[in-house]
């Protein structure tokens, strides 16, 4: 094992084996981020943040360098990100299974930092033990970039998806906090609405503890999940939205933890946790029905 809860933040970012790639892995700007080692970790907004499951991703990501293989896929090009160095570091850590299905993570952060580590990244490991082909996206902070780097990071996806191996066909969008905003914009305005080709809507977007009340008839199945002590995204708030979609004839699920704050990603451990398989399923009942 290549790290453990001791192991500096610092090293990650720097291993070689990562050939500059392991800048991205943590959020880039500092003041979001409290701790120096992978056990002391802390993140701006987030609760429930696990030093095991942060190790574990460094050291899966470490080992499938070490191998040579893919760990991240740049989104832009080199003279796009020479015209923009802001697209630098913008793309998609990848895992998978050759021809399974496709999800796009999206990581909170007050659209202030992308908190990919704890908010995307244990996602995509989780679903791709199911299976899944799941990306978790580093994005640029900002409403309208975020927005524009997901529809990027599609355009990519469906570019490649023959040499990338992965079935684009009902792919899913999630997020978490301001993340799930990106995944719902994105899922009902569409991707041409942020400058890409226009691309098939996902077959439902995944939505994490986020205020977010728009209703289109755009909408695809939704599925949400918020703790009642969120002091930052009412659950009452997403549960309306939720009847709402219903009532214009969308599936839309949403599930309410009793207890949990904001940011708790995975819910291992606490009352929330098993809420990832159930909208997985969710999702790929929406999938069969296209």
């Amino acid at each position: 094992m290549a790290y453990t809860a001791r192991t500096r933040i610092r090293e990650v970012n720097e291993d070689p084996v990562f050939r500059g790639v392991g800048a991205s892995i943590f959020p880039r700007d500092s003041w979001h981020v409290q701790g120096d080692t992978l056990g002391t970790l802390d993140l701006a907004w987030y609760s429930c943040i696990r030093p095991e499951m942060t190790v574990e991703i460094c050291n899966y990501l470490h080992d499938e360098a070490l191998l040579g293989r893919t760990i991240f896929y740049p989104i832009y090009s080199t003279e796009e990100m020479v015209e923009d160095p802001d697209k630098r570091g913008c793309g998609l850590f990848f895992r998978g299974k050759a021809g399974a299905p496709t999800a796009v993570c999206c990581a909170g952060g007050g659209f202030a930092y992308v908190a990919a580590i704890h908010d995307a990244m244990p996602h995509a490991l989780t679903l791709s033990e199911r299976g899944i082909n799941a990306f978790a996206l580093i994005y640029r902070p900002g409403a309208q970039t975020a927005c524009e780097d997901l529809s990027r990071a599609l355009a990519f996806l469906f570019g490649h998806a023959g040499g990338l191996g992965i079935s684009v066909e009902g792919y899913s969008l999630w997020g978490g906090s301001a993340g799930a905003r990106m995944a719902a914009w994105v899922g009902s305005l569409g991707t041409a609405a942020f400058g890409e080709k226009a691309l098939p809507r996902p077959a439902a977007v995944i939505m994490q503890y986020t205020g977010y009340s728009e209703v289109r008839t755009t909408d695809p199945a939704t599925y949400s999940c918020v703790g009642t002590q969120d002091g930052i995204a009412n659950w009452r708030t997403m549960d309306r939205r939720m009847k709402a979609l219903r009532k214009l004839g969308t599936p839309a699920e949403i599930e309410v933890f009793p207890g949990l704050h904001h940011g708790f990603g995975l819910g291992t451990g606490t009352v929330a946790e098993g809420w990832l398989d159930r909208a997985c399923d969710f999702w790929l009942q929406q999938r069969g029905r296209l």
